[in-house]
C-alpha cells in the first residue's frame, strides 16, 4: 500500500473521530492545525486508525511521532 492509498483511510479516521472534516492532512500536519485534535482524540485517531488498517502501533512508535508524516510512514512500516 503506498502513502496515496493510506492518506484517504487516514483522513477517514480523523473525521470519524474529530466529527468533521475542516483540514488537510499533509507530512508536516501537527495536533495545533486541526480542530478538536487533543490528547484524548489523539488515542481514538491512533486507535481508529489502528483499526482501519488492522495493525497495532509498538509504544515507541507512537512516542516517535510527530506530525501526520511520521504516523504515515509508521503505518508503511507496519504494512510490509
Amino acid at each position: 500500500m503506498t502513502r496515496d492509498e493510506i492518506l484517504p483511510k487516514v483522513k477517514l479516521a480523523f473525521v470519524a473521530v474529530l466529527e468533521h472534516d475542516n483540514f488537510e492532512l499533509t507530512d508536516a500536519t501537527t495536533a495545533e492545525d486541526v480542530d478538536g485534535w487533543e490528547s484524548i482524540t489523539h488515542m481514538m485517531i491512533i486507535s481508529e486508525v489502528e483499526k482501519a488498517f488492522n495493525i497495532k502501533f509498538k509504544l515507541m512508535d507512537l512516542m516517535n511521532m510527530n506530525n501526520v508524516g511520521d504516523l504515515l510512514k509508521t503505518i508503511e512500516s507496519e504494512l510490509h
